[in-house]
């Protein structure tokens, strides 16, 4: 299979792409692109596939997690280390309620551009090209920072790299050692009445590994971890650039993630995200929205996944609170009787975020539980596989999202409001979400 070039691809047309104003300094940034060397290999794209095969077959589930959208200025060791930190505990959390194998995937080492309602952003008269993430220009709302800058594409990869790099010392150096649960738990979790559940756990835990390993049985598989990154294959530019033939297999892979997906905004079958996707060999999500049809859905398995591979596909669903029990049996019907292999995974913040008096972009906890709650009830009375959850999430003790055991309101937004584009879960919020999950989960399994 061949990589398309660009020109191949902008004839299909693409949705929420940049207006470049300098196309010599986009040329250049492409070609500094195409001279770098991976960011991920072939091998572990195809180690994921593996991984989520067992989740389409109904042996493990997916928690896919991270940051709306990273920004180079958060980019730190102690940032890093706290989203592998919330990860690796909700991991923990599911598995250990559920008795399931857990695939553990980042929103992370990728994700700096982000689509947009709009163009434009208009404030106090003045209007000016909307923030597209740092891929592409800057959040501060002046002219110079909003004009889109190709060499962010490059600084992009550079980040990434950093991330991955990052990722894999903290991972591989001991860090996601199960004998590790109680450092996991900062001190503004710890204290709180979910955190007090996670110590308890961690204390059974702690138990369990005693004794095995007093009768030597004691597993390598308990002291490392197997991670993935994944980000939105947004910027056509950029992935094309970094879509690679590898040398093993002579198959084209996207290099700049293990796993990519196309979003709600860019997954118009005959166009240029779809198209980029079906030629390259990593796995792959698609955004499924309420409007979406079971027609649509099988177009998009024909075209994607046109050898029904089992872990190649996930459908990523993201239909709201009040629909998902009205839009989804429907899907999965149509999905399962045609025999095609996919795993369902529930993208429950997108479909229900609002914007309070005060202007803030926000979503309520309840409504994330109300659309996981009836993401699994619609699998269990179909009897198929509820394979995952995709969370945006971070590590710290932001005040984005209101609700929780915290019970935070419109007036707290304002303590700890950081995100650029959409609210993310915190900590607190995100270990409480992975309890109630593993519960449903459980229920799921019996």
């Amino acid at each position: 299979m061949s990589i398309p070039t660009l020109d191949e691809l902008k004839s299909l047309g693409a949705a929420q792409q940049p207006s470049w104003p300098d196309r010599p300094a986009l040329d250049r940034a492409v070609a500094t692109l195409r001279t770098m060397p991976p960011l991920v290999f072939a091998g572990e794209c195809d180690e994921l596939k593996s991984q989520l095969g067992e989740v389409a077959a109904g042996r493990a589930f997916l928690l896919q997690g991270g940051d709306c959208a990273e920004t180079f200025v958060e980019l730190t060791a102690d940032n890093v280390r706290a989203k592998l930190q919330v990860l690796l505990q909700m991991a923990v959390v599911l598995t250990y309620g559920a008795s399931v194998p857990v695939v553990k995937l980042g929103r992370i080492a990728g994700q700096y551009a982000k689509p947009r309602t709009s163009d434009t952003e208009t404030r106090d008269g003045e209007t000016l090209p909307a923030y597209r993430g740092d891929a592409v220009n800057g959040y501060p709302f002046t002219r110079e920072s909003r004009l889109p800058d190709p060499d962010r594409l490059v600084r992009m990869y550079h980040a990434s790299a950093v991330t991955l790099n990052l990722s894999r010392a903290f991972l591989q150096g001991g860090y996601a050692d199960l004998r590790q649960m109680h450092a996991w738990n900062t001190d503004f979790v710890r204290t709180s009445p979910v955190g007090a559940k996670y110590e308890q756990m961690a204390a059974e835990i702690d138990r369990a590994l005693a004794f095995m390993k007093a009768i030597g049985a004691e597993s390598e598989e308990l002291h490392r971890v197997a991670f993935h990154s994944s980000h939105e294959a947004l910027i056509l530019e950029y992935e094309q650039a970094m879509t690679r033939i590898d040398s093993r297999t002579q198959q084209p892979y996207d290099v700049s993630g293990h796993f990519l997906w196309v979003g709600e905004r860019t997954r118009q079958l005959d166009r240029a995200h779809v198209e980029l996707l079906s030629r390259v060999q990593n796995p792959i999500g698609v955004k499924l929205g309420p409007t979406t049809t079971s027609d649509q859905a099988e177009a998009y398995a024909e075209k994607l996944n046109p050898r029904n591979e089992p872990g190649r596909l996930t459908f990523i669903t993201r239909m709201g609170a009040a629909k998902i029990r009205d839009v989804l049996p429907t899907l999965i019907e149509k999905v399962t009787a045609a025999g095609i292999e996919v795993a369902w995974v529930t993208d429950p913040m997108h479909g229900n975020g609002f914007e309070t008096s005060t202007g803030y972009k926000t979503r309520r906890f309840d409504d994330v539980i109300d659309e996981v709650s009836g993401f699994f009830e619609v699998h269990r009375a179909l009897g198929t596989w509820p394979g995952g959850m995709h969370v945006e999430l971070t590590g710290g003790d932001v005040t984005e999202c209101i609700g929780g055991g915290e019970a935070l309101d419109e007036a707290g937004l304002r303590h700890r409001y950081e995100s650029v584009c959409d609210p993310r879960l915190n900590r607190t919020q995100s270990l409480e979400l992975a309890f109630l999950v593993a519960e449903m989960l459980r229920v799921s399994r019996d």
